[in-house]
């Protein structure tokens, strides 16, 4: 893989990325004795634990945004397990996971050894609790290696686990596998692992044959609420708003509160709203107005601002202030009835927009 000394694992999928770690440690000890040459450290959200709720110190020693952040006992585990000579091995693995959640003079400290990391150990970084810090990224960069899983789509990691596997799905299996799990692609090794154990290798397997062992539906996409309502999807945006307010997924352990759907809604007809003018032609022209680098992305929301008009984009944006002030209690009625009829009525209004024979949703 590398004769760095240092690897840093990204990824935005938590199970995946675990793989990846998985695979980097094992290549990394190459044979060696976990219980003498392993070493796994997960850091701690600073603002999190016993005394979350207790105030902050601010003290160059008291807290971790001082001083003392270097003398934490978990850091200072980590420190010596990087600087002291290893037991009965030839060198030793430090795990270190959520480097998000390290502070600034901890994520120095890092940077300055993996700069000159000497022999005694092999440093395994893995992204999560936050953004990696800038530092110890540029770092990882110039003196390690950043690895990722080589995909984190749901379709790319279902081809690669089936041929791993051995295993064929027909299309229509592949389909239903793929509208279940949704963006859950950390899902899928298990639920191939459990295709092969029930069916073994060889053979097509169809979607009764799935069926059974799909397990609860995955989560869906942000974008793919928005894209289903500018195709004028109803039933399939219906759908989508369903996962986003209630599945969960190592990704996303929570689901979507009703006002983060509402503000997703509502900046999506905004920036629509901001392509409404007949100095916009173009998609390079749309890009600029949204400020977006690709113009190739830029076509789809110039697209649907153009099929509603300026007449369809004011009646959305009034469906939008109605459904606000309903969520805020107006009428009494439950936040997911609310956004239910605010989805169901803006796809609609797209679909009835829509010239007749241009391939609109009918569901």
């Amino acid at each position: 893989m590398t004769d760095h000394h240092v690897v840093l694992v990204q990824g935005t999928d938590p199970v995946l990325r675990d793989r990846e770690v998985q695979r980097v440690v094992e290549e990394l000890l190459a044979g060696q004795d976990r219980t003498l040459a392993l070493e796994d450290h997960t850091v701690p959200n600073p603002r999190r634990g016993a005394d979350a709720d207790a105030p902050r110190r601010e003290g160059p020693d008291d807290g971790p945004d001082g001083a003392g952040a270097l003398e934490l006992p978990l850091f200072a585990a980590i420190a010596n397990a990087l600087r002291c000579p290893p037991f009965a091995s030839a060198y030793r693995v430090v795990v270190v996971r959520d480097v998000g959640n390290l502070v600034a003079e901890q994520a120095a400290w890092l940077a300055g050894w993996i700069a000159d990391p000497g022999d005694a150990a092999r440093l395994v970084l893995v992204a999560g609790g936050g953004r990696t810090p800038a530092a110890l990224e540029k770092a990882c960069k110039a003196h390690g290696t950043v690895v990722t899983p080589e995909t984190e789509s749901t379709a790319g990691v279902l081809a690669a686990e089936l041929r791993s596997a051995g295993i064929d799905l027909t299309a229509d299996a592949t389909a239903q596998v793929l509208a279940h799990l949704g963006e859950d692609a950390g899902r899928v090794p298990e639920l191939v692992g459990v295709l092969r154990a029930a069916y073994g290798e060889g053979g097509a397997l169809g979607a009764g044959d799935v069926d059974r062992y799909l397990g609860e539906v995955g989560t869906a996409g942000r974008f793919d609420l928005t894209n289903l309502v500018d195709r004028g999807d109803v039933a399939g945006a219906l759908g989508v708003l369903h996962r986003l307010l209630t599945a969960t997924s190592a990704r996303d352990p929570r689901p979507l509160h009703p006002f983060q759907v509402m503000a997703m809604l509502t900046g999506h007809y905004l920036r629509l709203a901001r392509l409404d003018d007949p100095a916009i032609v173009t998609k390079e022209q749309a890009a600029a107005a949204l400020g977006m680098k690709s113009a190739q992305g830029a076509r789809f929301p110039l697209e649907a601002a153009r099929r509603l008009g300026t007449d369809g984009l004011r009646e959305a944006i009034s469906l939008l202030a109605r459904a606000e002030l309903d969520l805020r209690g107006r009428g009494g009625i439950d936040e997911r009835t609310v956004l239910e009829v605010l989805v169901a009525r803006l796809a609609a209004l797209t679909r009835r927009r829509m010239p007749a024979g241009s391939g609109r949703a009918r569901r």
